[in-house]
C-alpha cells in the first residue's frame, strides 16, 4: 500500500543515518585490533527512536501552544556524539520551531564584545526551541585549553555564567545542559574513523587533532567547568556516550522529562475540493528543463 511505503520512507531516512554512522566500524576496528562494540538490538533501537521522535513532535506542539522558550546546550569532547543526537532530535521537527545554533569562531568585532553577546542573539522567542551545538562554555573548554583566552578571562567567565544563566531562567527560558562523556579509547577510535572515511574527514579539524594530545588538559577543564557551573537553576546532566544508540535514546528520553507537556488538540484537517477552471490549460514544460532521470 502507498501509505505503508510512505511510513517506510521515514524508517529508511533514519536507517540512512545509522548506516552512515557504522559504515567503516568493522574496517577501522580490525585495523586497531578492537572487538566489535556490543550495542542494543537494532530493531528495538529504531522502534524506541521513532516513538521518542513522536513524543518530540508533541513537545514541539506544546512549546508553540504555550509560547515556551527552550534552550538546550550540548557540550562534550570532540567526537562525543553531540551532532548525532541533535540530528535525531531535529529530524522530524519543524525547523522554524526547533533550530540549531552552531556558531563559528568569533570575528574580530565579536572578540571585542561582551563575551555572552553573540550567544544572546540566538536565544529563542516564545514558541521556539534552540539547540546549541557548543555554547558559551567554549570559554571554559577549548578556549582555556588552547590558550585563546587568559586565565583572568576564564575566571571572569566562571563568576559571570551562574548569574547569566539565572537571569535567563528568571526571564522564562527553560535551560537544559548536557555533557556527553566518552572514554579516551573511544575518542581515538572515532578520530581514526574520520581519518579513514572521506565522507567524515570534514569533521576532523586541526583543533580536533590537537585535542588528542591534550586529553588530560581537557579533563581538568571539564571537571572545573562542571563543578563551578552546576547550579540548581541550570544543572548539568552527563550522558554516557560510548554507545551512540543508547546515548541518543537516553538523552532524548531525559529531555522529554524536563519539560512538562501534553498533547495539543488540533481540529481535523479537511482538504477542500479541487477547483477546476475550464478556460485554464496547463502549458507543457520544455524537455531541456527536466533533470535527467538517471534513476528513473
Amino acid at each position: 500500500m502507498r501509505i505503508d511505503a510512505d511510513l517506510q520512507d521515514a524508517v529508511d531516512e533514519e536507517l540512512e543515518l545509522e548506516l552512515d554512522d557504522s559504515r567503516l566500524d568493522s574496517i577501522i576496528g580490525s585495523e586497531l585490533n578492537l572487538e566489535p562494540q556490543k550495542t542494543m538490538d537494532r530493531q528495538l533501537y529504531f522502534k524506541e527512536l521513532l516513538r521518542l521522535q513522536g513524543e518530540l513532535v508533541k513537545l514541539q506542539d506544546w512549546v508553540q501552544h504555550d509560547k515556551l522558550k527552550v534552550v538546550v546546550l550540548f557540550e562534550g569532547r570532540d567526537s562525543a556524539g553531540k551532532g548525532g543526537v541533535i540530528k535525531r532530535i531535529t529530524q522530524r521537527l519543524n525547523p522554524r520551531v526547533c533550530r540549531i545554533a552552531a556558531l563559528p569562531a568569533p570575528s574580530e568585532r565579536e572578540r571585542s564584545q561582551w563575551y555572552f553577546q553573540r550567544y544572546v542573539s540566538h536565544l529563542p522567542a516564545g514558541g521556539e526551541i534552540v539547540l546549541f551545538d557548543r555554547s558559551w562554555y567554549n570559554r571554559a573548554g577549548v578556549e582555556r585549553v588552547m590558550g585563546f583566552c587568559t586565565e583572568e578571562e576564564c575566571e571572569e567567565f566562571y563568576r559571570s555564567v551562574p548569574d547569566f544563566e539565572r537571569m535567563l531562567v528568571r526571564s522564562g527560558i527553560i535551560l537544559i545542559k548536557y555533557w556527553f562523556s566518552i572514554t579516551d579509547e573511544e575518542q581515538q577510535f572515532r578520530f581514526m574513523m574520520r581519518i579513514h572515511d572521506p565522507l567524515k574527514q570534514w569533521k576532523l579539524s586541526p583543533m580536533d587533532v590537537q585535542s588528542r594530545s591534550r586529553w588530560e588538559d581537557y579533563t581538568r577543564a571539564k571537571e572545573a567547568m562542571l563543578s563551578r557551573t552546576h547550579i540548581p537553576e541550570a544543572p548539568w546532566w552527563v550522558v554516557e556516550a560510548v554507545d551512540k544508540k543508547k546515548a541518543r535514546l537516553n538523552c532524548i528520553s531525559h529531555l522529554l522529562t524536563q519539560i512538562p507537556y501534553q498533547a495539543v488538540h488540533h481540529e481535523p484537517v479537511a482538504l477542500p475540493d479541487r477547483v477546476y477552471h475550464p478556460d485554464y490549460h496547463r502549458n507543457p514544460i520544455p524537455p531541456e528543463m527536466f533533470v535527467p532521470a538517471r534513476y528513473g
